[in-house]
């Protein structure tokens, strides 16, 4: 039978591990960051691999965009009451349940010959990946001494953000020297890693309170708001911001979460109890936590585009060419906790959006000749300013949360990551599309290039929208020239569209995280044995 510890939902386990390794504090952190990182991971060692996938699969640019956001959709609506799972039959089985079906389906987007089972598995990782990343934080909250959770706590978000940051130069590694199914099938060693260790390690804890019921009608009125929301903001280019269908998604969508909210109030076991938002500082973590994600996913996703359609990279030279940004994040994320500790959150945080949206402005300012030092420059600052607020928003969140409701503070928090990614790609996507859908004709006409039909243009578009040149073999070379031109100049416009929305959108959280401040609850849980 597997061990078990039944502890108080009100904080951290003060019973003695197990015999030999299993239970250990330090020995779990490195078990549940093995399984973490895959997940992390994922959310961003994708969006090097999405150019190969697109011209392999012969996908179209919705497509590739549903490659990441029926990821972090799953994962979204789902970390909660996966969270809830945890504190009800164990966060070490929950743990475990995850790791297995997150390498399993990452083997089997590896095998798959459509976009179709790409994006199916996708989301199939989605939802175990939601399994792992709140049952972690369920393990290490009850193994670790409050005096050394906060540390673990620290090196578990680094494992996070290392992992994310360097998802693009793997991948890169990845899909140039071996091919873009390789970016899953690494996927698979970790997984058994991670269950050798987890089932061997992990000892497993429970809430003496856990909870005896799921709030069904919650998780579905969550699930289609999100959805139909999504779906609007992909949909749109091709509908057109004006069509009935869009409108009757973002309508639906709205119509759901003012349902959803009304029966959260109602029911005994909420999936989102609402009375978290009463503290405003939570609440403003939450939302710099979405902000955050819509700037950062949504601009990476374009970047890696420019950098191999517009600028001919391989995909190693543009994981490369993203390698300031991953070593700011990984430095900023030990100085951003030092800095926090020592003055608060609040200065980091602002300091952080505003570096953010200033890197994100210098983003918008790259030309297809844009050299190495300036778009190093540009990425460098970017990553400085994720760091803290990475850092300090989950401290705001989780801090501010009443202890017995921390566990679900922690996968509000990763939700509101997941959500802003979501809504980053598709956000940034449809402003992208209509730019180039309204740009391509003017600049085609202008350049004195022979005249397309309409479902020639739609196509030609379709590929300017990812940076690609719609020519073919048969194109003569000085008209390809000109395509090409055309092309990339009108995917600059677009990307400078884009980037700038996301500059406006860090602009609005400087404003956001002034209402930050040091979590209420933060020094609670004290009183834990030394391990």
């Amino acid at each position: 039978m597997t061990s078990q510890t039944t502890i108080d939902a009100a904080g951290p386990s003060d019973a003695t591990p197990g015999k030999g390794l299993r239970g250990h504090p330090w020995f779990t952190l490195i078990t549940v960051a093995v399984g973490v990182m895959m997940v992390a991971l994922d959310g961003t060692i994708v969006a090097i691999a999405n150019p190969a996938i697109q011209k392999d699969l012969d996908a179209s640019f919705a497509d590739v965009q549903w490659i990441t956001n029926g990821y972090f959709l799953a994962l979204a609506v789902c970390l909660i009451t996966a969270g809830k799972l945890g504190d009800r039959f164990g966060h070490r089985q929950t743990f475990l349940v995850g790791v297995v079906g997150f390498a399993a389906a990452s083997g089997a987007i590896g095998l798959s010959s459509s976009i179709a089972l790409v994006v199916t598995f996708r989301v199939l990782q989605g939802l175990f990946g939601a399994l792992l990343m709140p049952a972690a934080l369920g393990l290490l909250r009850a193994t670790f001494p409050a005096e050394k959770l906060n540390m673990a706590i620290g090196i578990w978000g680094m494992v996070i953000g290392a992992s994310t940051a360097g998802g693009p130069i793997l991948g890169g590694v990845l899909v140039e020297h071996v091919n873009w199914q390789s970016v899953f099938f690494i996927n698979v060693p970790v997984g058994v890693l991670a269950l050798a260790l987890g089932a061997w390690i992990l000892l497993d804890h429970r809430a003496e309170n856990a909870p005896r019921s799921f709030d069904i009608l919650g998780i579905v009125l969550l699930s289609v708001a999100m959805f139909c929301l999504v779906w609007a903001l992909i949909k749109a280019p091709t509908w057109g911001w004006g069509d009935g269908r869009t409108w009757l998604f973002l309508v639906a969508s709205v119509a759901l979460f003012v349902v959803f909210a009304l029966w959260e109030t109602r029911v005994k076991e909420p999936l989102i109890p609402l009375a978290l938002f009463r503290s405003v500082s939570l609440s403003a973590g939450v939302v710099l936590m979405v902000l955050m994600a819509i700037a950062f996913m949504g601009g990476l996703f374009f970047v890696t585009f420019y950098l191999q359609n517009v600028h001919g990279m391989s995909p190693v030279d543009a994981g490369l060419h993203l390698l300031p940004l991953t070593g700011m994040m990984i430095v900023g994320s030990p100085l951003a906790g030092a800095a926090i500790t020592a003055v608060g959150p609040r200065v980091p945080l602002v300091t952080g959006m505003a570096c953010t949206a200033v890197a994100m402005w210098g983003v918008s300012t790259l030309e297809t000749d844009t050299g190495s030092g300036l778009m190093s420059l540009w990425f460098a600052l970017l990553g400085l300013g994720l760091a803290p607020v990475m850092v300090g928003a989950t401290e705001v969140i989780v801090g501010n949360a009443p202890l017995e409701l921390s566990g679900v503070a922690g996968g509000l928090q990763q939700s509101a990551m997941q959500i802003g990614g979501s809504l980053g790609t598709a956000v940034l996507g449809a402003i992208m599309a209509s730019k180039v859908d309204s740009d391509l004709p003017g600049n085609w006409a202008d350049a004195g290039l022979p005249p397309l039909s309409p479902e020639q243009m739609d196509q030609a578009s379709e590929a300017v929208q990812v940076g690609a040149a719609p020519v073919t073999p048969e194109t003569p070379a000085q008209v390809a020239a000109q395509i090409t031109d055309v092309a990339h100049d009108t995917f600059i416009s677009g990307m400078s569209l884009a980037s700038l929305t996301a500059a406006g959108v860090a602009a609005v959280a400087v404003l956001v995280a002034f209402l930050a401040k040091r979590g209420e609850n933060a020094e609670a849980g004290g009183g834990a044995v030394h391990v």
